[in-house]
């Protein structure tokens, strides 16, 4: 007989290097593993992003930015490429032979957008610096994305579409999604007044199976339609809300989750006089929530929360302005009914400075929620809206791409201790230089900033926030545009990136006997 050693450690650390969804710590929670090693990062190596299909208005333009920033890598080679959903093959990695890349760089840009053609919609070449394509296709396909090698930690992609005119006017900006099984969306609506469409995309070779649940002021709204729906392999499937259910209701709270398989999940949300902007999931139920970029000149905003749990949540709102935290005036709590959605119309709480809202639990009670808000900025035929999401923390690293030479404001916010990050602005998608600042953020306090944008600018740019020192820090970028007289904008918020994965240093030996 012979022993033949077998590191099951280090194995799992390949996997979890490989997928980025596994964080590995020793027993009951430590930095170490049994044999006392410490426990090390390491970049994932490879990353999924779903981009939903956008406007179909014959007046819609859409910009895709793809970036990873420089920095840590997952490998020497790799690729990240965005593709048209139905136009991935069932074996991604016998696409090719040439790591996908396009042969015929002489292909035009409407044979790219071909989704019959299966070539890459966008593909990013370099580190540190965006890549960028634009389409005016009506119709055009949700993007199924995979990023591996040195493209993979911190991959991201940013979708921006305009439409000057129509029910669906609006500057909609969407960070594409991971592929996940849970997603909560409050800040929906089946009113007759809007009109919302949850997006379910499948990035995998086999049908997704998922189940959307509506919950109202009163408690769950009646719904049949929203059981099984199957999501085909490699397709996207867009659900009218209002069809879900018989019943009106002007807060929504959906929550989509999936009984085989995994779908990236988001929401279009569209309103009449007030145009249209995607709605992207909140943090998961948690006792204390973050939304950070309120703008300094919001008009009107109303927050949604919702108790997913059997207990009733009773949560402080706190504004956290330029100076100080405060509780906005008669609305320093909020009781959110378990299983129902609850509003609370904030108005112009912000009153000209910028300001980010912060749940914590009132009272003793710490029943996870999850909450959003939906935000107006002007007043009569030029309001837009926009919904900001609760949101994670930046953590070590989180970006937003599509930056532009005017309008984008980043709004930092420090919900405990005082903090320092560092903020770059990559290089620009055509030409120009990185910059760097480094900016402290008073705990309880918003720090808005026009960022620096990169020396020779020319194209758009990528902007990354490192939290350096100090407590946590939460973030949202704001990309406004003029149109047709309108002061259109969206909003952002940059979660840690999940760009490296926690593992174990040193390997566990077992002995197998072997006959």
């Amino acid at each position: 007989m012979k022993s033949t050693p077998l590191s099951l450690i280090a194995g799992v650390v390949a996997l979890a290097a490989v997928t980025g969804f596994a964080a590995l710590t020793a027993p009951g929670g430590g930095e170490t593993t049994e044999a006392g090693a410490a426990a090390a990062r390491l970049p994932v190596e490879r990353s999924s992003l779903l981009c939903p299909a956008p406007s179909t208005s014959d007046l819609a333009e859409t910009t895709y930015t793809s970036f990873t920033p420089a920095g840590e890598s997952g490998g020497e080679a790799g690729a990240a490429e965005l593709k048209a959903a139905d136009a991935l093959p069932a074996d991604e990695d016998a696409a090719s032979d040439d790591g996908g890349k396009d042969t015929d760089e002489e292909k035009d840009d409407a044979d790219k957008e071909k989704a019959s053609d299966g070539k890459p919609v966008i593909s990013l070449k370099d580190l540190g610096r965006p890549a960028t394509a634009d389409t005016t296709k009506t119709g055009a396909p949700a993007l199924v994305g995979t990023a591996t090698g040195k493209f993979a930690p911190g991959w991201t992609a940013q979708q921006t579409t305009t439409t000057a005119a129509g029910s669906a006017r609006g500057l909609l900006g969407v960070s594409c999604t991971a592929p996940d099984t849970d997603f909560w969306f409050p800040g929906a609506s089946t009113a007759k007044s809007r009109q919302g469409y949850v997006h379910l995309t499948n990035p995998d070779d086999t049908a997704a199976v998922a189940d959307i649940e509506l919950y109202g002021a009163e408690g769950p709204l009646k719904s049949d339609a929203g059981e099984g729906i199957t999501v085909p392999a490699r397709s996207s499937v867009p659900m009218l809300i209002s069809t879900l259910t018989g019943e009106a209701a002007e807060n929504v709270t959906v929550h989509v989750t999936t009984r085989t398989g995994r779908v990236g999940a988001v929401v279009s949300a569209a309103e009449d006089e007030v145009g249209s902007d995607w709605l992207t999931a909140s943090a998961d139920p948690a006792g204390t929530q973050v939304l950070p970029g309120i703008p300094a000149d919001a008009t009107s905003v109303r927050l949604v929360a919702f108790a997913p749990g059997e207990d009733d949540a009773d949560v402080k709102v706190q504004l956290m302005g330029k100076d100080a935290t405060f509780s906005p005036a008669g609305n320093a709590t909020l009781h959110i009914k378990s299983q129902m959605t609850a509003a609370l119309d904030l108005k112009d709480v912000t009153r000209g400075e910028p300001g980010s809202l912060r749940l914590s639990p009132a009272d003793g009670s710490t029943t996870p929620v999850v909450a959003a808000l939906r935000v107006v900025r002007g007043t009569g035929a030029k309001q837009e809206v926009a919904f900001i999401p609760a949101t994670d923390a930046v953590g070590e690293r989180a970006s937003v791409a599509d930056n532009r030479a005017k309008g984008s404001t980043l709004s930092l916010t420090a919900p405990g201790a005082t903090a320092k990050v560092k903020v770059t602005a990559s290089a620009g998608s055509e030409s120009g230089e990185a910059t760097v600042k480094t900016y402290t953020v008073k705990g309880g306090t918003t720090l808005d900033v026009t960022p620096e944008t990169p020396a020779g600018l020319k194209g758009g740019y990528a902007l990354t926030v490192e939290t350096e020192s100090g407590g946590p820090v939460h973030a949202a970028r704001t990309l406004r545009l003029a149109e047709g007289g309108v002061d259109m904008f969206t909003v952002q918020t940059l979660p840690d990136d999940g760009g490296s994965v926690e593992v174990p240093a040193a390997e566990q030996d077992l002995s197998v006997l072997d006959d």
